[in-house]
């Protein structure tokens, strides 16, 4: 096979192809089956190769489809050798000429060779018939010299080989006659030479071998079985002329009923009996099946006692050629216990009056059951405990009746099951539920569901609020248990009942109509009925109690003392009063009840809180120590009374205590409150006002701080209560257990002073052993409030009380009750005789006449007819007149087929009483029913060689009818070879016989049709017709003969499955069974056998298997066409295989090199390609090509072979991997393609230097930074592979600042990581630049270099240097102000520098401490100091500075200088400065100090505490007050200090007005305008009086008053603050 491939390009190529020349091709010689290893030829030497270089050039034997490697070459000798079994007949099947193509092929260069081997055929196949044996039928009558068709043996080698003669056995009657084909292949013909005799011999088996031509000779044989066919003389014979048998009723499907048998003398075809019903009726044709073959009679359909008890049939029985006779089967059916019995419900009265009196009809129940005997007797039951029983009555019937008292209340509806059950065994039962309903009747009042109810209402309730709700239930139905409630008609306190409750009529809610007062009434009672619908209605009464629960609306109402007018209740105190003595007590009441009338007293306030106490529930005051002489002699106290109700109410009075010893001393208690003063005590009383208020106010303090952080209550210490005589009580109010106070006793001992005008009461003892404890609540328990309820018993809560219900419930049980059931009989049976098929309505007879019965009562008695077993309703009763008339359509046959008496029973039933009659219908039979035969046409085949009297049954015809109604004769169809017979059986049914009277003649009539008609004896007459068609049958004398002696079909391969390749067809001349021709295939190939089918009835041949055409291309079979009693003859099918582009071509990769080195040159070959069509002709050629876009092509070579050659530069960078996919097209229609990758690894070069991902890279590094710290990452890339690509990093040598570079960076090699080997310093150089080197690990290595340049930030590690004023010893810096200064004048300035750079040498100024905070200020950024306001004579004349320089790094540093201003006008009243720090002190500056540090600590410890109260509770840090920042112009700096941008300060200009007053020691400026916007106004100063000072070491928030303003600062974070020192 050849293949060019087709090039497309974009422009004009020229393109050479080499081609190499085929060298001659080789041809050899094998015999078949040689072993494996055997050597065919020297295939070296033949053409002349080079031995040694066969295996470097990789010689190899390729077959063209390229699937069994058949050959192969032997490298080291160059032999060509057997390497697969090679089987002639496996390859070329019969082909004369079997030759096997191969090919040598040799690479480097690519050469390929051609090599023919000849595989000759040995005899290694015998010859082989198709089957083991041949049947063949040979009637007895065949004439001498008959021939029949021998199986032709089939022998796989070609030639001499092949079947070349045939031997038959010696036998008495056949000799074989040897003839040859068109092929030259030679069959066998079995010829009669001998008349046959079935009765001498009835087969024959002879031996038949066949021989081949071939050394050693082969041979095969087969049995020939000769079977010897008798004529058909014999009519079957039934061995029993009646069959009998018995069947139970539902018997399975296909149950053996029974099976009838017939033998028939002949043999072959003629003794092949086939049976079938004769004669069976059209309701029964489909119950029982017949198997034609075995005469088995088995169950088809089921088999009911209660429809058919008893089947009779007629069984027929005839031969292969149609001779037939009868028999009878009679099947009796058994009764089975498969119906249950059934129940009816003739009769239900529903519902019924619950009181009903027991022994009452109410229901009449029906049983049935439809089998027979004893399987008919049923029981009938009802379950128990129901007041209900069944009554048995007449024949089958039963009477419901009652048996107790209903009672619909306890049960409404009764489900009765009535359970039926036979006799049969097993017991079949059935059940019927009855639903029946009692009606109601008004029986029952209506029920509370409690005896008495208890509703509890708050007082000052909501007219109309829900108090609580009544339930009553009336068992009774509907508008008997319908309940309406209403209140009983009653008075409360004079006023009827309904104007202080309500009842909701229909739900029982029961609401206030007015609101209620607890101390007008606690309680009432009031009636509530409830009444039903019913007719008479009944009611039932209840009692609701309703309780009124107090509320908190009452005060407490003080009774001691009278708080009458404005005047104070005094009371006298003797001054030697103890710790604990009765003073006084407080009186009050509550007209509440129970803990709304608990009362508590407190002391709201006293003059001094801790020398009265009061009882919490006695009301006593008492001392809580001995009264000193400091104590205040008049004691005022204002007490609280408070109850206990939620929300609690107090009351208030005032008590006005006097310390006397005698009453002279006393002023005018009327003149009490209107207290005179004087001068001098009105001074005292000031001073000593300010000094209570503040140790007050520091008390409270510390109070409340205590408070706030422990939360705990006071312990409460009281003594018991103190009983006190009976006092007045207001109108109202009741005197509640003891005034609302605890029970007690106390013995005091009394001290009356002279003169005094109240007694006074010493506490000694209380003998009161149950007095409450300080710390228990006065409540009651749950248990003290259950007297106040009668009806209750002790609750858990308060107000509430357990409720008692009691139902009454009536239980009825039910005695024996003993009733009578009467039993009424049945009357004597009424018989009636009517014909079938009446009209409706039409009279049978006066039903009403006949029983005697009065036909006024039937329609009351509910009479009707019920006919057994409910199938239908036939007959039924006319009420009016008493007549018996026809109600549906009586068919007789339809009820009793054909029984001679049909009987049909009915029942006339009527109730009140329960009465039932028996009626018998006997129904008549009518010709109604015409004969029928059971098919329209009757077929017969009669062979013509039949004799003259010959007897052929004809299926007797069918009337429904009975007696004389029936079939009576039959008539025939004049004709002149047949006469009809009819016969009787012996069961009386009628049946005929054609009797052949003339010999037939096939040539003369091939077919006749008999008309046949049956008669019945009726009157009219009716009759049924059926037409007999008479096949005459012909002798098998004629072969089967072939349209052709050759077929020829053409079929295309890949044809699909069931395809019709051919028909081939034979005729018989003969008829029937000798004209019907069968095929089959005489002599086929295993292969072929798989691949096509023969309809042996059609001849058609189909496609069963794959074809092929690669396969095989040509097909040859042998047909032969058989008649029915085996006489046959053979055709020759050739079919022809066309081919079809069924295969894609194949792409075979057979050498390739991979990897291939990136610089190899173009138009190297990499890859031998071969491309295999196994389609012939044009579907064989092939195109191929590859995808574009790749740097390779194929160059077609030798034959079908491409070489793959590179056509350019390969770069492993771009492209490490070629995925070439080789795509191959045939030229066949359509054409197929397929396709191959075949993948390239491409080998690495080192040609690509590292190549750094940026062309240069900045490093920042923080000075001050630890050694080893990482500055950056240097990163470069080299495409190349493996150790072509590894990449490793380096310094390049050099030095920065005269060091090298190495000391001061350092490289990871493989990381490309760079790291500082020391410590940078921003003030000794800002940046440098170093060189990094990146080389591969090739061979030779290739490398590139990147620079990096190194930056150092600054960091914040130099602190401000303060340049004026200069911090030098412990002199301060002094300037002089002028007393005259204004607010806003130029004082002086500070000077400060920072080394940083940037915002870390920003510098801001603070002052952190002055003598007077108020006075002066500093600009922010400027260093400059001015005054905040004019100065005044007050202030003090030394004003001593410490300022605070911050830079602005993170974190920031600082510095701080001290500067000393002197106020003054005259430098002669300024001391020297040298003694400027030592102040002198006179005696009274002394003593003013002594006395501001006496108020300071006083001061101070109040403030220390009110620091640790607040501090403890709130733990909250100060804010910090700072002043705005002021811009400073430059000034003079140093060396070794850079002026940054104006001295790291902000710029700014500032112009001043400057006043010298005159003497004075000192320059004051004044403060006249500014330009600059940020400085601070002149109207906001700072001052701070001295008392104020403290503030600033606490936490103090802004205040609104003038001279106090806080200015915060939020971008500082710190501040310090500093001990201000005063030195005069």
């Amino acid at each position: 096979m050849g293949c060019r491939r087709f090039a497309r390009l974009s422009g004009l190529a020229f393109i050479f192809l080499v081609l190499h020349p085929v060298y001659g091709d080789l041809s050899y010689s094998i015999p078949e089956e040689m072993k494996r290893g055997s050597i065919i030829g020297n295939i070296a030497k033949d053409l002349g190769l080079d031995l040694g270089r066969l295996s470097a050039r990789k010689a190899r034997i390729d077959t063209e489809d390229s699937s069994v490697k058949y050959c192969g070459i032997n490298i080291n000798t160059g032999d060509l050798i057997v390497q697969e079994r090679i089987d002639r007949e496996g390859l070329c099947v019969k082909k004369a000429s079997c030759v096997l193509n191969q090919e040598l092929v040799l690479e480097n260069p690519l050469e390929l060779h051609r090599i023919s081997i000849r595989v000759q055929d040995i005899n290694d196949n015998s010859p082989q018939f198709k089957e083991d044996s041949l049947k063949i039928e040979i009637r007895e009558s065949a004439d001498k010299g008959a021939r029949f068709l021998l199986g032709e043996a089939h022998d796989g080698d070609i030639e001499e080989n092949a079947v070349q003669s045939y031997l038959l056995q010696q036998n008495d009657h056949f000799k074989l006659n040897v003839n040859t084909k068109s092929g030259g292949r030679k069959y066998g013909e079995l010829v009669l030479d001998k008349e046959l005799d079935r009765e001498d011999k009835q087969e024959i088996m002879l031996l038949l071998t066949a021989f081949d031509g071939g050394s050693p000779q082969r041979s095969g044989t087969v049995v020939i079985h000769v079977t010897v066919l008798d004529a058909n003389d014999n009519v079957p014979v039934f061995r029993q002329a009646i069959y009998k048998a018995s069947l139970p009723e539902n018997s399975p499907l296909d149950t053996l009923v029974i099976t009838v048998s017939a033998t028939d003398a002949d043999e072959g075809l003629n003794s092949e009996i086939t049976y079938g019903f004769d004669h069976v009726s059209d309701e029964n044709s489909n119950v029982f099946s017949l198997h034609s073959n075995s005469g088995e009679v088995r169950v088809a359909e089921t088999i009911d006692y209660e429809k058919v008890s008893s089947y009779e049939m007629q069984i027929s029985a005839k031969d292969g050629l149609g001779l037939v006779s009868y028999s009878t089967l009679i099947i009796e059916i058994t009764d089975e216990n498969d119906n249950a019995p059934v129940i009816y419900l003739k009769s239900l009265t529903s519902p019924i009056p619950e009181n009903m009196s027991p022994g009452t009809e109410v229901g009449i129940i029906n049983v049935q059951d439809r089998d027979s005997r004893t399987n008919r007797q049923v029981r009938c039951s009802i379950q128990q405990h129901v007041p209900f029983k069944l009554v048995p009555s007449i024949k089958n019937y039963y009477s419901l009746v009652t048996t107790g008292q209903l009672d619909r209340e306890l049960e409404s509806d009764y489900n009765i099951t009535i359970i039926a059950t036979d006799e049969g065994s097993p017991p079949l039962s059935s059940s019927k539920t009855v639903q029946l309903s009692v009606a109601d009747i008004n029986d029952n009042p209506p029920v509370f569901e409690e005896q008495s109810y208890s509703a509890y209402v708050t007082e000052n309730n909501k007219p109309g609020s829900t108090l609580c709700s009544v339930t009553a239930r009336d068992p009774d139905w509907r508008q008997n248990g319908t309940v309406v409630y209403s209140l009983l008609p009653g008075e409360l306190n004079g006023a009827p009942v309904s104007s202080y409750l309500s009842v909701n009529g229909d739900t029982g809610v029961i609401h206030s109509v007015r609101s209620f007062d607890y101390e007008q009434f606690r309680s009432f009672k009031v009636h509530v009925m409830a009444r039903d619908n019913g007719s008479p209605p009944l009611s039932s009464n209840v009692t609701v109690s309703v309780f009124v629960w107090d509320v908190n609306d009452n005060s407490p109402q003080i009774l001691y003392p009278a708080p009458e007018g404005n005047s104070f209740m005094t009371e006298l105190v003797p001054k030697a009063a103890h710790g604990g003595s009765l003073v006084s007590k407080v009186i009050a009441v509550d007209a509440d009840s129970g803990q709304n009338a608990w009362l508590s007293y407190h002391i709201v306030k006293s003059t001094d809180p801790g020398l009265f106490t009061i009882g919490l529930h006695t009301g006593e005051i008492r001392t809580q120590r001995d009264i000193s002489e400091s104590d205040s002699m008049k004691q005022n106290l204002i007490v609280s009374v408070k109850d206990n109700g939620q929300p609690s109410l107090s009351a208030t009075c005032s008590m006005y205590l006097l310390i006397y010893d005698n009453l002279a001393e006393v002023p005018e208690l009327k003149d009490i409150s209107h207290d005179e003063k004087n001068s001098k005590l009105t001074s005292y009383l000031i001073i000593a006002l300010v000094s209570v208020s503040t140790f007050f106010l520091t008390f409270i303090i510390i109070i409340l701080g205590v408070r706030f952080c422990r939360r705990r209550k006071p312990s409460i210490l009281f003594d018991g209560a103190v009983a006190i005589p009976s006092a007045y009580l207001p109108p109202n109010y009741a005197d509640v257990d003891g005034t609302g106070t605890l029970r007690s006793t106390y013995n005091y001992d009394a001290y009356l002073t002279t003169g005094s005008r109240t007694s006074d009461f010493k506490f000694v003892s209380s003998y009161n052993d149950n007095t409450l404890p300080a710390d228990q609540t006065l409540r009651k328990s749950p248990s003290d409030f259950a007297d106040v309820f009668r009806d209750c018993d002790a609750s858990s809560e308060v107000g509430t009380c357990l409720r008692m219900m009691t139902r009454k419930r009536v239980v009825q049980s039910y005695g024996f009750v003993f009733f009578f059931v009467v039993v009424q009989s049945a009357h004597g049976d009424l018989s009636y005789s009517v014909q079938e098929e009446l009209k409706r309505g039409s009279v049978i007879g006066n039903i009403a006449k006949d029983l005697g019965l009065e036909v006024g009562r039937l329609s009351a008695r509910k009479a009707r007819v019920d006919m057994e077993g409910n199938d239908g309703q036939y007959c039924g009763i006319n009420l009016r007149n008493g007549d018996l008339i026809v109600a549906e359509r009586i068919d007789r046959e339809e009820h009793c087929g054909e029984k001679p008496s049909c009987v049909l029973k009915f029942d006339l039933l009527l109730e009140n009483p329960l009465e039932l009659h028996r009626l018998s219908l006997q129904v008549q039979d009518i010709n109604d029913n015409a004969p029928i035969f059971p098919k329209d046409i009757i077929k017969l085949e009669i062979t013509e060689s039949v004799e003259k009297g010959a007897r052929y049954r004809i299926n007797a015809a069918h009337d429904a009818d009975i007696n004389k109604n029936s079939v009576e004769s039959y008539i025939l169809q004049q004709n002149p070879h047949f006469v009809f017979s009819s016969q009787t059986t012996s069961a009386g049914s009628k049946y005929g016989e054609l009797v052949l009277d003339k010999k037939l003649d096939r040539e003369e009539q091939q077919e006749m049709k008999l008309l046949l008609t049956a008669v019945d004896g009726g009157s009219p007459q009716r009759s049924g017709t059926v037409v007999i068609h008479i096949f005459v049958l012909d002798a098998n004398d004629n072969a089967p003969v072939f349209t052709e002696a050759v077929y020829q079909a053409t079929l295309p391969e890949n044809s699909g499955i069931n395809t019709l390749v051919i028909t081939v067809s034979a005729s018989d001349a003969d008829e029937g069974v000798n004209g019907e021709v069968t095929y089959e295939f005489s002599r086929l190939s295993d292969k072929s056998r798989n691949m096509f089918s023969l309809n042996e009835k059609t001849g058609e041949i189909i496609v069963t298997g794959n074809i092929d055409y690669e396969e095989g291309s040509k097909y040859e079979v042998i047909v032969e066409a058989k008649d029915g009693y085996g006489v046959s003859s053979e055709a020759k099918v050739i079919i022809e295989i066309t081919d079809v582009n069924d295969n894609a071509p194949m792409v075979y990769l057979k050498s390739l090199t991979s990897p291939i080195p990136e610089n190899v040159s173009p138009g190297t070959e990499v890859g031998i390609i071969n491309v295999q069509d196994r389609d012939s002709e044009t579907n064989r050629q092939v195109r191929c090509s590859i995808q574009q876009h790749v740097p390779f092509k194929l160059v077609p070579s030798i034959k079908n072979y491409y070489s793959l050659v590179t056509t350019g530069q390969l770069d492993r960078e771009l492209e490490s991997d070629y995925n070439i996919t080789i795509t191959v097209t045939d030229e066949g229609s359509p054409p197929l393609s397929s396709s191959k990758t075949v993948r390239l690894s491409v080998a690495d070069i080192n040609d690509n230097p590292p190549v750094f991902e940026e062309q240069s890279y900045s490093a920042y590094v923080t000075e001050n930074n630890k050694p080893g710290s990482t500055l950056c990452s240097v990163t470069a890339r080299d495409p190349d592979w493996r150790q072509n690509g590894t990449v490793v990093y380096s310094l390049l040598p050099g030095e920065v600042n005269g060091a090298p570079v190495s000391s001061y960076l350092s490289v990871n090699g493989d990381t490309g990581v760079i790291h500082a080997v020391r410590s940078f310093d921003y003030e000794q150089f800002r940046s440098f630049k170093v060189h990094v080197m990146a080389r591969d690990n090739g061979s030779p290595p290739l490398g590139s270099n990147v620079t990096v340049s190194v930056f150092v930030s600054d960091v914040n590690d130099n602190s401000p240097q303060i340049l004026y004023p200069a911090p030098e010893g412990n002199s301060f810096m002094t300037e002089l102000v002028p007393k005259a200064a204004h607010g806003g004048s130029l004082v002086s300035k500070v000077i400060a520098v920072d080394a940083d750079s940037g915002q870390n040498a920003w510098l801001s100024y603070h002052i952190v401490k002055c003598t007077d905070p108020g006075l002066f200020t500093i600009g922010l950024h400027s260093g400059e100091i001015r005054t905040q306001r004019d100065i005044s004579e007050s202030d003090s004349m030394k004003q001593n500075l410490i300022v605070s320089v911050k830079d602005n790094g993170q974190p920031s540093l600082s510095a701080t200088c001290s500067m000393y201003l002197l106020i003054s006008d005259n430098l002669a009243e300024v001391p020297e400065l040298k003694d400027i720090s030592y102040d002198e002190k006179n005696s009274k500056l002394t003593s003013y100090l002594i006395i501001a540090l006496v108020s300071v600590s006083t001061f101070f410890l109040t403030f220390i505490i009110i620091i640790l109260g607040v501090r403890f509770c709130r733990r909250r840090k100060p804010r910090l007050l700072f002043d705005g920042a002021v811009a400073i112009p430059s000034a003079y700096l140093p060396p070794n200090y850079a002026d940054v941008d104006g001295t790291g300060t902000l710029r700014s200009t500032y112009n001043y007005d400057a006043y010298l007053t005159t003497g004075s020691r000192t320059s004051d400026f004044k403060f006249v305008s500014s330009y600059n916007d940020n400085t601070l106004p002149a109207d906001q100063t700072l001052r701070k009086s001295p008392s104020d000072f403290a503030e600033v070491f606490g936490v103090c928030d802004a205040s609104p008053e003038v001279g106090t303003p806080s200015i915060l600062m939020n971008h500082l974070k710190s501040t310090t603050f500093e001990t201000l020192t005063l030195e005069m």
